[in-house]
């Protein structure tokens, strides 16, 4: 099971114990984070897209740290003018394990396994008929006949 989920202005395909990193959202370590914002739902080959967004659907998840980027050098400068310009960026983040994905069409948690099926019996393989076949001995190359004479 996955979902497409948008936050922050980018979209992120998830699934179950998935961990990501999104822009900053409030919160402290530990906390339970709600996703309502839910394009899409897929299952085995089974999806429902939203229009644009999934109705009653949402994916839930654990704020696991909140944590900083790696920083940026921005570089600005413009040739025979004697300009240039460095700033640095560093982005804020929070990173989030996905506990579960709910709404329609999602499957239902306790779901029974099917009973493997019995295996079938083993089919009889019928024996050649040799007689049937020619002899590979012999048939005689023409090429070779007129080589060896």
């Amino acid at each position: 099971m996955f979902a497409v989920i948008k936050t922050g202005g980018k979209q992120y395909r998830v699934a179950a114990d998935d961990v990501i990193k999104i822009e900053r959202i409030a919160g402290e370590a530990g906390d339970k984070v709600a996703f309502e914002d839910v394009l899409m739902l897929g299952a085995d080959g089974d999806t429902t897209v939203g229009a644009p967004l999934v109705a009653g659907a949402t994916v839930t998840g654990e704020l696991v740290e909140q944590a900083r980027g790696e920083k940026i050098i921005v570089f600005k400068k413009k040739r025979r003018k004697n300009y240039r310009r460095t700033n640095g960026h560093r982005q804020e983040l929070s990173v989030v394990r996905i506990t579960d994905i709910s709404g329609p069409g999602a499957p239902k948690k306790a779901a029974k396994k099917a009973a493997p099926k019995k295996k079938a019996a083993p089919k009889k393989t019928e024996t050649k008929d040799t007689a049937a076949e020619p002899a590979a001995d012999k048939v005689v190359d023409s090429a070779t006949e007129s080589a060896e004479s």
